[in-house]
């Protein structure tokens, strides 16, 4: 299946085109149609079976009597309907119980194979997003650096800063640059696993709106989530499932010991069209003959070797196995439950935290930009805090994406993750068309003006040497 390009869409709209592309999807559909197939093929052993035989032969017979021999041949053909009805067959029946357990398990399969695509597409949708935070943010900060390195150029010419603070400004400079080239690689990365996810090209992901309020985990007890795990998890069921079948595979063993009991039925006729040998009266003659029978078979197995004991030791001990590892994944899955549930609560207090921390870095940053104008804070000081700023806000804007994975993922553990649990995030998205938030503050350095009259206000002449900062005192 080719690519086709795409627009911007929601994440509601990729899932449904990825619903229909995913491989591991597909593969996960046809092995339950299969499965379903095969509890069909089992019920066929409790079914009446119909057949038609059909033949033709030439035979040679040879004859003496009284010391008088003679020879003929002549041809038979023969046609029949044998039919059969399996009136006790426990093993049979069995199989087929089995067969509908394994169907039910492939159907169990598949749904945690599309919970699995909701995750995987929401984590290809969020990285996207997160990678164009990131190069806006490393852009901006590259302007502002930009913009900081000419007011520093521009002092350095009026003689009221050090070369040392063009040097810091260019290192600075080049640095963004470099991750600008880094967060753009990456970027086109993250493009490239959606796309290959969806099967289209040039996908857009939709930005969360502005401002955002993040949802919590509901209901907020860990051993509701847990409870939830161990009854309703794909693996969780799909082992249970296994145990059951290797139960009935135990019960179909110890059925070899047990008796079988057939009805069959048939009907035929058979045609000599040189005539029939056994018949004296006219032995040339066209001879037909039709025959049917109507019985019930019994079938008691005494004795096969221990083959029978041997297979029930078998299937008891794979038993065993299946109730061991049903323990195992329960165990995993409640762990895993407890540590999604954690990291969803952690993670919104990381985001208050982070948000907390956007705003001192921008405070932070203000009062060093006018410490700049009035000369008691030097060049590497507003720098350092422009970069704080930056990675405050890639990493608040990661945290926020975190939270909504975590509460899918949270979902996906306890086994209650549907597609409709996308809604409340794709609402969250900004509506197409509409303006963009303003998410970024810009980072600026002082214009040259204020730059120029920065000496006057400190009471030195034009001209005259800068207060020592604190990188000219060391």
């Amino acid at each position: 299946m080719g690519v086709v390009p795409a627009q911007a869409q929601s994440l509601l709209q990729l899932y449904d085109t990825a619903h229909g592309f995913d491989a591991p999807y597909q593969s996960a559909l046809a092995n339950a149609q299969a499965a379903q197939a095969r509890a069909d093929q089992a019920r066929a052993g409790l079914l009446p079976q119909v057949g038609l035989q059909m033949g033709a032969q030439r035979n040679w017979a040879e004859t003496s009597v009284a010391g008088n021999t003679g020879s003929r041949s002549f041809n038979v053909l023969n046609g029949s309907v044998v039919g059969s009805q399996p009136l006790y067959r426990p093993a049979n029946r069995i199989a087929w119980d089995q067969g509908k357990r394994a169907a039910e398990a492939a159907q169990v399969q598949l749904s945690g194979t599309e919970q699995d695509l909701i995750v995987r597409l929401s984590q290809a949708y969020f990285d996207v997003l997160a990678a164009e935070d990131s190069l806006s943010f490393v852009r901006t900060l590259k302007a502002a650096v930009a913009v900081q390195l000419e007011a520093a150029k521009r002092n350095f010419e009026v003689g009221n800063a050090t070369i040392t603070d063009s040097r810091e400004a260019e290192a600075r400079f080049d640095l963004a640059t470099a991750q600008e080239i880094a967060a753009e690689n990456d970027l086109r990365v993250k493009r490239l696993a959606l796309d290959q996810l969806v099967g289209l090209v040039g996908i857009q992901p939709q930005p969360l709106a502005q401002p955002i309020v993040l949802p919590q985990a509901q209901p907020q007890d860990v051993n509701t989530w847990v409870d939830w795990a161990v009854n309703q998890h794909p693996a969780v069921v799909q082992s249970r499932m296994a145990l059951d079948i290797a139960r009935l595979e135990t019960a179909k063993a110890r059925a070899g010991h047990q008796p079988t009991v057939d009805l069959q039925a048939s009907v035929g006729r058979s045609r000599y069209p040189d005539g029939n040998p056994s018949v004296s009266a006219a032995p040339n003659a066209s001879y037909r003959g039709t025959n049917a029978g109507i019985g019930v078979v019994l079938n008691w197995p005494l004795f096969a070797g221990f083959a029978i004991e041997n297979r029930v030791r078998e299937t008891v001990s794979l038993e065993e196995r299946a109730r061991a590892d049903l323990d195992n994944i329960q165990r995993t899955v409640a762990q895993a439950t407890r540590a999604a549930f954690f990291g969803v609560q952690s993670g919104h207090g990381q985001v208050a935290a982070l948000e907390a921390a956007e705003r001192s870095s921008l405070t932070s940053l203000e009062a060093n930009q006018l410490g700049y104008q009035v000369g008691v804070r030097i060049n590497i000081d507003v720098l350092n805090a422009q970069s704080q700023l930056y990675q405050t806000r890639r990493d608040l804007a990661r945290a926020r994406y975190d939270v909504l994975m975590g509460l899918l993922r949270l979902k996906q553990a306890s086994g209650t993750l549907t597609p409709a649990d996308l809604l409340p995030i794709n609402q969250m998205l900004a509506v197409p068309g509409a303006p963009a938030p303003a998410v970024v503050t810009p980072l600026s350095a002082p214009p040259a003006a204020e730059a120029a009259s920065a000496p006057a206000a400190t009471g030195r002449k034009p001209g005259s040497a800068p207060r020592p900062g604190r990188a000219d005192r060391r």
